[in-house]
């Protein structure tokens, strides 16, 4: 246990700038709680003594605000940045080096039963406040923009945004902490359009001075 709390600290050094010492992180963050308790909640589930383990789980959200099933689970360098309203469902499964955002929710679709929760790949990152819902895969090097509701599979190396999520690049490239460097489709859309506006304004006006042109020549 000793070494797995090592390497949350040395994770969360890595990942959160902010970070100033080992007793900030130990006494000041609530994802190094959260990831924490949930191991023990999970050795407890995985042991079969499933009220024990959400009774874990239950005093984990209490006192840090994010929600994870006893039941999901997750690799090791896994970190929760600032954390308040993450929830994990019971069939999730996430890689090696995530990072999740606050108020994301990896969630179902349903009351189906059997796998209903995503399933994450190693080294992705879910900005904050997104969705990513049902049985789907989400490959590795992926990142997820903020806001972004996911309901489909994603694979290896894109950047997904909006709603729905859609594929806006094949390849990561930057910093993944960098979230206003994600693309835009809407917003690139939009100006496309506000350009295309332009340019027909444009033909109209050129046509009315032909017009006038030809009927004062007449």
């Amino acid at each position: 246990m000793f070494g797995v709390i090592r390497e949350q600290i040395d994770t969360i050094f890595h990942e959160d700038p902010a970070a100033r010492s080992t007793l900030e992180i130990v006494l000041c963050y609530p994802g190094f709680h959260a990831v924490l308790l949930h191991r023990i909640a999970h050795q407890l589930y995985e042991a079969g003594l499933y009220l024990l383990a959400r009774i874990v789980s239950s005093v984990s959200r209490l006192v840090t605000g994010i929600e994870i099933h006893p039941g999901a689970r997750i690799g090791r360098r896994f970190f929760i940045d600032h954390g308040m309203g993450v929830v994990i469902g019971e069939t999730a499964e996430i890689g090696d080096d995530v990072l999740l955002y606050q108020n994301v929710t990896l969630g179902g679709t349903g009351n189906e039963k059997g796998k209903r929760h995503p399933t994450l790949g190693n080294h992705v990152v879910v900005g904050s406040g997104a969705k990513v819902l049902g049985n789907i895969t989400i490959g590795n090097h992926v990142k997820i923009g903020a806001g972004s509701v996911v309901v489909h599979s994603v694979p290896d190396h894109s950047t997904v945004v909006g709603i729905p999520g859609r594929v806006v690049k094949s390849r990561i490239e930057g910093n993944p902490l960098e979230h206003g460097k994600l693309p835009d489709p809407e917003g690139q859309e939009r100006e496309d359009l506000r350009q295309r506006v332009a340019e027909l304004e444009e033909t109209v006006r050129l046509l009315a001075e032909r017009t006038q042109t030809e009927v004062a020549g007449r």
